[in-house]
């Protein structure tokens, strides 16, 4: 089965993961919000589209939160497969940036 996500989307989210797995402890911790905020609206997004009420993404620390960021990902482009290339790339891209 192929994914539904774009591989543009595909290579910047390979490219934050690879960076996030870099990063010591402390600094992956103080860029959780940031990361966490980003998971959560993509979160928010895919309800919305679902027609089912947006929950809180549980905060499981920055051992997972790239495990959520794919899945989120994931999920958008399953449920919107025309769903804005270059916006998801940015997002993405402003993460690993602050990274």
């Amino acid at each position: 089965m192929r994914s539904p996500v774009p591989q543009e989307v595909s290579d910047e989210l390979r490219r934050v993961v690879e960076r996030w797995r870099q990063l010591p402890l402390d600094h992956a911790l103080s860029r959780m919000p940031l990361t966490s905020a980003l998971v959560q609206r993509l979160a928010d997004r895919v309800a919305g589209l679902r027609g089912t009420p947006a929950r809180p993404v549980p905060d499981l620390g920055p051992a997972t939160v790239m495990d959520q960021l794919t899945v989120m990902v994931y999920d958008l482009f399953a449920t919107q497969p025309d769903a804005e290339v270059t916006d998801v790339v940015s997002e993405l891209s402003g993460i690993r940036h602050s990274l």
